[in-house]
């Protein structure tokens, strides 16, 4: 249950990338991407876009000629949003098959946020909630001698 909260939405991060260049990355918490994409989109934009022809667009002349002079932007837009969609999917992937793994036996997870625990601590380091020993014996040792 715990581990469902962590999962991001493909479709989602691949909105926001449609919405904002690099959008669909801060969702995914990859801030060094999104930066990069937006960073690139910028880039592309000035070297390879017209500037008559972007400012045209941004006007509402959609002609063919305007569209293609700025189809480099878009081009970069497509590949950023196909990869916010796929890195979405591939850390839903992962999330899932490391909650079905079961081939750690001995990794315990938070009851509160689904993260891996340190078994040293009695709290929860990512989020600082007290964890209950699930793994340890039920019986108490005061029970035991009696």
């Amino acid at each position: 249950m715990g581990q469902a909260l962590s999962q991001k939405r493909p479709w989602l991060a691949a909105l926001l990338a449609a919405l904002v260049t690099g959008l669909g990355h801060l969702y995914l918490r990859r801030w060094r991407r999104a930066i990069g994409w937006l960073a690139t989109s910028f880039v592309t934009t000035a070297l390879f876009v017209d500037p008559a022809a972007f400012d045209a667009f941004v006007a509402g002349s959609w002609g063919r000629e305007t569209l293609i002079a700025i189809a480099p932007m878009f081009v970069v837009i497509g590949f950023s949003i196909v990869d916010a969609y796929l890195l979405a999917r591939v850390q839903t992937d992962d999330t899932v098959t490391d909650s079905s793994d079961g081939t750690d036996a001995d990794s315990v997870t938070c009851p509160h946020c689904g993260n891996d625990l340190d078994p040293d601590l009695e709290f929860c380091h990512w989020c600082s909630n007290s964890v209950a020993d699930t793994d340890r014996d039920r019986s108490d040792p005061i029970d035991e001698g009696r």
